[in-house]
């Protein structure tokens, strides 16, 4: 069964997914519907944050993926209904976000520093993030 998740870079080398940091955990949302990811995607935008590309994925290797990277997926139906402040942000983004100067700052850094070095682990996710498209 297909999901859709919300990526950053799609088809680069810089390619990240969408997770959200909830109680110490680092959450990845699975959305049944592609108008549910959109719209999330659209209000993340509408924070100025930068727009990422919905990609439909399959479930199992998702929960697989995200399991194994310590992650937790968060399955989001059609429909959904928020019953608590934690479930909003499965359907709304924080009003307060990451600092995306800083985190494009990081990554321009981390792209100047890979041109000579690759780090195992990190090229080790890269393809398995990959396998996944």
């Amino acid at each position: 069964m297909p999901v859709h998740v919300l990526l950053f870079d799609a088809g680069t080398d810089q390619e990240g997914i969408h997770s959200l940091e909830l109680n110490g955990r680092t959450v990845v949302l699975l959305f049944e519907e592609s108008d549910d990811a959109e719209r999330y995607a659209g209000l993340l935008e509408a924070q100025d944050f930068p727009v990422p590309s919905v990609e439909p994925l399959d479930r199992e290797e998702m929960e697989l993926f995200c399991s194994e990277a310590g992650y937790e997926a968060r399955f989001v139906p059609a429909g959904f209904l928020p019953q608590s402040a934690e479930d909003r942000l499965l359907i709304a983004p924080p009003e307060r976000n990451m600092d995306v100067t800083k985190w494009q700052e990081q990554r321009d850094q981390q792209d100047l520093s890979a041109e000579g070095t690759t780090d195992p682990s990190l090229e080790a996710f890269r393809r398995q993030l990959e396998g996944l498209l």
